[in-house]
């Protein structure tokens, strides 16, 4: 993992001429860009094109970067706001078969250990973009609230109280899906 002074060097390197070096934030990025695009789009090949829409919008305003925030925290934001936008405008009424095929197997498939994510998976599929974004900041990502707020664009304590609303409304999610299986088996 690239540190936020070796970031920064980097950033200043990419300005001064060495585009190349572009890659490498990128490469550092493109992961998680890529599941904060498809956590909004819902879609592998939109999340795709939104995470390379992204990169290509924070290159163009790298100039812009204000070294306060961390790299990854700006560009989430531009991801975010991205893939909203890009959602938005490309309004999917239907879903793909390969999406339908796999909720039909979370269906039949009992209760165990393992399917624990599929679970948390269907509930944070409940919630609102916005929530379910700031819920896996902050707790998969581990995100501090300062970083959740400036990718969201919210203050702080605007966050906390998101974060807060957002985990009791997951927890009432998962009660409603697991009373909803226990009543399958």
């Amino acid at each position: 993992m690239i540190t936020a002074q070796e970031e920064n060097e980097i950033i200043d390197r990419i300005l001064s001429g060495e585009e190349q070096l572009y890659a490498q934030l990128v490469d550092q990025h493109k992961s998680y860009a890529y599941t904060i695009a498809y956590k909004v789009t819902q879609n592998k090949m939109d999340a795709e094109e939104v995470a390379q829409e992204s990169f290509i919008k924070a290159f163009q305003y790298l100039k812009g970067f204000k070294r306060g925030a961390r790299f990854s925290t700006w560009l989430y934001r531009i991801v975010f706001n991205t893939a909203i936008s890009y959602k938005r405008k490309n309004k999917k009424v239907f879903e793909s078969i390969e999406n339908a095929h796999d909720h039909a197997e979370e269906t039949e498939v009992p209760l165990e250990s393992e399917d624990k994510k599929i679970f948390i998976k269907r509930a944070l599929d409940q919630l609102n973009e916005a929530d379910r974004l700031s819920i896996q900041l902050f707790y998969l990502k581990e995100f501090s609230l300062e970083e959740v707020a400036n990718v969201m664009g919210q203050k702080m304590n605007t966050t906390k109280v998101r974060i807060h609303r957002a985990r009791h409304r997951l927890a009432d999610e998962l009660t409603a899906i697991l009373k909803k299986e226990a009543l399958t088996l």
